[in-house]
């Protein structure tokens, strides 16, 4: 095992490219979730600091060539890229203490994916992106000819609020392309994980020709901070990342406005595992809900099978989860540390107990684990015997448990997959690869896994139906995300 770096945090916020403290002189603490201890402070922005960042934010966009100049982007997203790889193992340690993900984790999505390909995917499309479409000559109702060109350009200022379960890696795809495609930020990072968004702040105004207001960081304790974004008519469009219930807030706040919107919100997804595939492997996916004590959006929650296997899969089931390895996230060889915080402890436990109350069987874990005193840990735990339309199947818990429902047939798998008012993910298992293929597409989600198929990915589209959000983020897709589309006419010589 390698030295590991001292952490380093920046504390200050990014306004108008300054780092600067809060206008009040206010700093709120930073807590690590395994130990519940402090381990530093940040800036704690007003509103009146976010109204200074917006309006750095409008002015960088309306004034300089950022929108235009797509060769400066192209350097400047180069130098943030080579200055976060040079920091990346000070993130690694950033990240493990105030989000209190795995280390294992900072090799895949918490880090490491992420810092590989959010900004260079976006980098290489500047020059692939199609920019401007002209259409063929067309003959109008005047009896006239002209000329067709379609362009795209920067919708203007993004306001971008972002969750604590995945940081950087929801940071990194915001700021990637949104700057991309020419537009000024301003990020609001959440205030349980505000770290990693501030170290990209210094970066970007010690090691980057950014220019100033460009970027802009902004962080606070209070969420109605991060509401001011939603309300200025200053602010184009609002990237979000986070609960259904805060999302359907910026919709209805942002009409005033008329806003734009990405909102890639929450799931309950569902894994079918068919009659005929491979249980040993295919149950494995079970144990996702452990990794990083489930808190992820696109994290399948609800495992379906046949109803004629289904005491052999939960007993295969208990067998792993019995297995899954978990605790102090600084350990090499842990997939589960704590949740985030006292709060989302205590929501994950009330879903425990409801669960037992409306009849489903605790088949595995469901306590706050003796040995570990200290941090907001939980155990992997398991429901079976569960109806499809109980509270712990219908609602995002977004903690370590796993619901264990059967199903008939074919159809009654699809059928029990789409009763939900979420549609963001899911996945399929079957020996049969067509089959497996015709329940996928049958399945009301953004992405599907196909026996065992990983979506994931810089240049995927991802997002959900339903309650799961609008619109996509990532791709050529998400690249269309930050843009307006113009149409322009002139007469055919």
């Amino acid at each position: 095992m390698t030295d590991r770096v001292t952490i380093d945090p920046e504390s200050n916020m990014l306004i108008d490219g300054k780092l600067v403290e809060a206008s009040t002189g206010k700093s709120f603490d930073n807590v690590n979730p395994a130990t519940e201890e402090v381990i530093g402070q940040v800036a704690d922005g007003s509103s009146e600091d976010m109204h200074r960042a917006i309006t750095a934010a409008r002015r960088a966009f309306d004034d300089t060539d950022w929108s235009t100049n797509r060769e400066f982007r192209k350097h400047c997203l180069n130098q943030l890229q080579d200055a976060l790889e040079a920091e990346k193992e000070q993130m690694r340690e950033q990240l493990i203490a105030e989000v209190g993900c795995p280390r294992m984790l900072t090799a895949g999505p918490q880090l490491e994916a992420p810092l590989a390909d959010s900004l260079r995917y976006p980098i290489r499309l500047i020059d692939e992106f199609e920019w401007e479409n002209k259409l063929t000559d067309a003959t109008d109702f005047r009896g006239g000819t002209n000329t067709r060109l379609i362009v795209k350009e920067p919708v203007g200022v993004v306001g971008a609020i972002t969750p604590w379960n995945f940081p950087f890696e929801v940071v990194l795809a915001k700021l990637g392309q949104s700057l991309a495609t020419g537009n000024t930020v301003v990020l609001k990072p959440a205030p349980d994980t505000p770290w990693n968004a501030t170290l990209i702040g210094r970066l970007v105004a010690e090691q980057t020709d950014i220019p100033a207001g460009v970027l802009n960081v902004v962080t606070s304790s209070d969420h109605l901070v991060g509401e001011e974004l939603t309300l200025s008519p200053e602010v184009d469009l609002i990237s979000f990342t986070g609960s259904t219930s805060v999302g359907k807030r910026i919709m209805e706040k942002g009409a005033a406005t008329m806003k734009r919107l990405f909102l890639e919100l929450g799931g309950k997804s569902a894994t079918i595992v068919l009659d005929d595939a491979d249980f040993a492997s295919a149950l494995l996916v079970g144990l996702a809900v452990c990794s990083h004590a489930g808190q992820g959006c696109a994290i399948p929650t609800r495992m379906l099978l046949p109803r004629a296997r289904y005491e052999e899969g939960v007993e295969l089931l208990k067998s792993y989860f019995g297995m899954a390895p978990w605790g102090d996230p600084q350990r090499e060889d842990v997939i589960m540390g704590p949740v985030i915080s006292a709060k989302q402890r205590n929501r994950v436990m009330g879903y425990i107990a409801k669960g037992v109350e409306e009849g489903a069987t605790l088949a595995v874990g469901g306590r706050r684990p003796e040995e570990y005193p200290k941090g907001y840990y939980i155990e992997p735990t398991m429901f079976t015997d569960v109806d499809n339309s109980m509270t712990i199947a219908q609602e995002e818990i977004f903690g370590p448990v796993l619901v264990v429902i059967p199903f008939e047939d074919d159809d009654d798998a699809v059928r029990l997959a789409n009763d939900s008012r979420y549609g963001l993910s899911g996945g399929v298992v079957s020996a049969s690869f067509d089959r497996a293929m015709a329940v996928a597409r049958r399945v009301r989600a953004g992405t599907m896994s196909v026996n065992g198929g990983l979506w994931y990915g810089a240049d995927v589209p991802f997002g959900g139906f339903k309650d799961s959000g609008v619109g996509r983020q990532n791709g050529t897709a998400g690249f269309d995300q930050y843009l307006e589309i113009k149409s322009l006419a002139w007469p055919s010589a």
